[in-house]
């Protein structure tokens, strides 16, 4: 079983088309899958765009009656793929972006790379559309980061399209305790990332192409600065031990 997950807030606009896009790249690459969603609080009609995908697409919507923030929407989705897993070792979590900001054609590349025996796979976009102070401060992401997060040989730890084995995830959930992630923001998507690929035996990496996304709030509050500084603040909370595994590259 394959898990996508996805964890929308305030994304009408593009919500409903990151899960059809889903189910397109599904009945062409066939594969035994199932949607989690979360909706932290949608203000902006997120909620009713989702719900008619409940009906129509294999798919779990999970909300809550106050706004939790992106990091404890992802917890709740991989938690829940957990609780529903009963082959941990074999299935595999794919994090998608609710924005559309990468595409979910992405998927059989990431589902490819874990059937070869991966147990992280990295999306890395290469934000040709993005502006240049966005790229420089995504591209400074592993350093930034440093010494609290080590995450070498990624160019991109910011992309939020990861793949990873079940059981990995279980193990990382063991290894912090009843919380798994102590950021918010892109840093959560940096630090699941981390604390993944510190227990992976195999790290795999495919490219993939991104767009500009339309800015929701989550995306609005979190420009190239804030962003610079809530990593700088990540590096001297977080102590999560490097990988061991190396990372292998598409080509490789």
């Amino acid at each position: 079983m394959i898990y996508v997950c996805v964890a929308a807030q305030n994304d009408v606009s593009t919500a409903g088309l990151v899960l059809w896009k889903v189910r397109q790249v599904f009945e062409e690459f066939s594969r035994e899958y199932r949607l989690l969603v979360a909706d932290d609080c949608s203000t902006d009609g997120t909620a009713d765009a989702l719900e008619p995908y409940t009906r129509a697409l294999p798919m779990t919507l999970i909300s809550w009656d106050t706004p939790r923030g992106y990091a404890a929407s992802m917890e709740a989705l991989i938690k829940k793929a957990l609780e529903l897993t009963d082959r941990p070792k074999r299935d595999c979590l794919i994090t998608l972006p609710a924005d559309f900001s990468i595409s979910p054609a992405i998927l059989p590349e990431l589902i490819k790379r874990t059937e070869s025996g991966a147990d992280v796979v990295v999306g890395e976009a290469t934000h040709s559309t993005l502006p240049a102070i966005h790229r420089f401060v995504r591209r400074s992401a592993p350093w930034l980061l440093k010494p609290g997060v080590r995450l070498s040989g990624f160019r991109d730890v910011l992309s939020g399209v990861y793949a990873f084995r079940l059981v990995t995830l279980r193990a990382c959930i063991r290894a912090g305790g009843e919380s798994l992630l102590d950021t918010d923001g892109k840093c959560a998507d940096a630090e699941l990332l981390a604390r993944a690929a510190s227990l992976a035996r195999q790290i795999a990496v495919v490219p993939t192409d991104s767009r500009l996304a339309p800015a929701s709030p989550r995306r609005r509050n979190e420009g190239p600065l804030a962003l610079a500084l809530n990593l700088l603040r990540a590096s001297r909370r977080l102590e999560i031990p490097a990988p061991s595994a190396p990372v292998q590259r598409a080509s490789s």
